[in-house]
């Protein structure tokens, strides 16, 4: 299972060094880049990251505020990391619960080891791979990975399936929105798409294509734009490394 993440760092240096030593871990998929506490806060509210790394050397005091914030909107805080060129907010982030403190510049061994860590202590609960739909006494399971992309049409929900064939449940898209795995993305009040199967974005006429033998479009809209920046990042950087 992959740890989403978001990095808050206006050093573009260390975001860099740091965003390169985390591409080696397979389970890590960056969801948003932020330079402030008041975008970092926002972003973190709207993508709800497994993992906060923060840059504590400018405005460290803003970021705890942040953390004080978060309290107040979130059931529960993501793991949080704070990294400074010195020990100045150790105290500071102990304080406010954050999993570990680095000291810049980054250092892989200790990358290394609070990653290994925070795998012993937080494990990934598999999703379960499996979604039911059930109507009076009719229970239907359907594998998630054979689902293409999900259509709604007033209350009712089409599941588009990898075998072409499309079964119904008379249920709001929305009711499904939270209980599929994190490969589906909301993209359009109509559409929810599997990610697995996106080949092309198309910002120009706002169209994502899947592609599983044949190729298909679906239309996204702007009010999910940071949805699809958020999918292009994780989709390119996963063709990184494959390249490499």
């Amino acid at each position: 299972m992959e740890y989403t993440y978001n990095i808050i760092d206006s050093d573009a240096s260390s975001k860099l060094q740091l965003q390169l030593y985390l591409e080696e871990y397979e389970d890590l998929v960056c969801a948003r880049v932020e330079t402030n506490a008041s975008a970092g806060l926002n972003s973190i509210l709207k993508y709800n990251p497994d993992l906060v790394l923060v840059n504590l050397g400018e405005g460290g005091m803003d970021y705890f505020q942040m953390v004080t914030e978060l309290n107040q909107y979130m059931q529960s805080l993501p793991i949080i990391i704070g990294y400074a060129k010195s020990k100045k907010y150790a105290y500071n982030a102990i304080k406010c619960g954050f999993f570990d403190y680095w000291i810049l510049p980054h250092n892989e061994f200790d990358i290394r080891k609070t990653m290994l860590r925070l795998r012993k202590l937080h494990p990934k609960q598999e999703t379960p791979s499996t979604i039911c739909l059930k109507s009076y006494k009719d229970y239907r399971y359907l594998d998630t990975k054979n689902i293409l992309y999900l259509k709604s049409d007033n209350n009712t929900t089409d599941f588009f399936m990898k075998d072409g064939s499309v079964i119904s449940a008379f249920k709001t898209l929305k009711s499904f929105e939270d209980k599929l795995p994190k490969d589906f993305i909301r993209v359009h009040q109509s559409y929810i798409l599997n990610s697995r199967y996106v080949s092309r974005i198309n910002y120009g006429k706002s169209i994502c294509s899947l592609n599983y033998g044949r190729e298909e479009e679906l239309p996204f809209s702007k009010t999910y734009k940071d949805k699809i920046d958020s999918l292009k990042e994780m989709l390119s950087k996963t063709a990184t490394k494959a390249l490499n």
